[in-house]
């Protein structure tokens, strides 16, 4: 179910229900509504799973990153 997905996002990212909403429907009410007994239309549905999605690969790009930085820092703390 898809309420079941955006609420274990929403626990992982410690993000605002409405929050998402704006930023994946953009409806901020949109979370309560699914709550309340909502069903999106499969495109909706689709386009949010995507969001979803993708702000996952984004989060773990972003850790790799900083990861990066940090060790390039390391190594140049490290040389001199």
């Amino acid at each position: 179910m898809l309420i079941r997905r955006i609420e274990k996002f929403l626990r992982q990212h410690a993000m605002p229900a409405t929050q998402f909403g704006r930023l994946a429907a953009p409806d901020p009410r949109f979370v309560l509504d699914l709550r309340n007994g909502r069903e999106p239309r499969g495109v909706t549905e689709a386009h949010i799973r995507s969001f979803i999605s993708g702000f996952d690969a984004a989060v773990v790009e972003a850790a790799l990153a900083d990861a990066q930085l940090i060790a390039n820092a390391k190594e140049t703390a490290r040389v001199q």
